[in-house]
């Protein structure tokens, strides 16, 4: 079984992989002050829930965008599996022609929800992540990661709002029943849920001007499912997509690493 994590700015992603089929997935909290040990046995334990003996896992792969938490980890990781994981960084072969002013500099995260797309998808593509950050990112005709845009998530956006206004209170994210709202929790239901849908669907429209080009849209993250239901574009919601990418990457790169 492979054991692919991603470890996000919120949530650390715990999936078991067989032969391409996601086994189980389960989410533990990102937390900075947590040390290996702590990490080890929240891994240990996820294993035992589903069932999974750390002898069962015959390799792991990794993507972060949390570096302080990856060291904690990864050090965990290996101290239940007894391997070193295979890390998403430079150097890792994804298929991918990054046209960046950068391309190092480009999120883990990103790169995988990018080659996980282009396994199931033809470009051109644009993919949504709907988690901490909002991210927007553009795949073009032949594998190419043209660039994209980041903007603030949905509950970053909400406890800004909450914390710089005195008598807005904290509300719990449910589908808004109607745009316009009746009382204070439903307008800024509908700011937020709605707001959010509505810019998507303008981003998209302007993106796909500058291209010049329609596109395939899929959306992964956690406010995924609760988001583009709202949206007028046609989206696609795959919300294994990062883990879908973490496999596809350990098979590219996996000759190499048996060398």
């Amino acid at each position: 079984m492979l054991l692919a994590i991603d470890i996000g700015n919120t949530n650390i992603v715990i999936g078991g992989i067989q032969d391409s089929q996601i086994l189980f997935e389960a989410r533990i909290a990102t937390d900075h002050i947590k040390t290996s040990d702590q990490y080890g046995v929240e891994i240990k334990n996820i294993l035992s829930l589903f069932d999974v003996r750390p002898e069962e896992i015959q390799d792991c792969i990794i993507s972060s965008v949390v570096p302080p938490v990856f060291n904690s980890v990864c050090t965990g990781l290996v101290k239940i599996i007894h391997k070193e994981p295979m890390v998403v960084g430079p150097g890792i072969k994804t298929g991918l022609n990054i046209q960046m002013d950068t391309p190092s500099q480009v999120g883990s995260d990103r790169i995988v929800i990018a080659v996980a797309a282009l396994a199931e998808f033809e470009p051109p593509l644009i993919l949504l992540d709907l988690g901490t950050a909002t991210t927007i990112e553009v795949v073009g005709k032949g594998s190419t990661y043209l660039g994209g845009c980041i903007i603030p998530g949905v509950r970053v956006s909400l406890e800004a709002l909450t914390s710089r206004t005195a008598q807005l209170p904290g509300i719990r994210l449910d589908t808004p029943r109607r745009v316009v709202g009746k009382n204070t929790v439903d307008c800024m239901r509908s700011g937020i849920m709605h707001g959010t849908a509505a810019m998507l669907d303008g981003m998209l429209d302007r993106v796909e001007e500058e291209l010049g080009y329609s596109t395939t849209v899929i959306a992964t993250g956690g406010m995924a499912q609760f988001i583009v239901p709202l949206c007028r574009r046609e989206i696609q919601v795959d919300r294994d997509l990062l883990l879908k990418g973490l496999n596809v990457l350990y098979l590219k790169n996996m000759a190499e690493r048996e060398r």
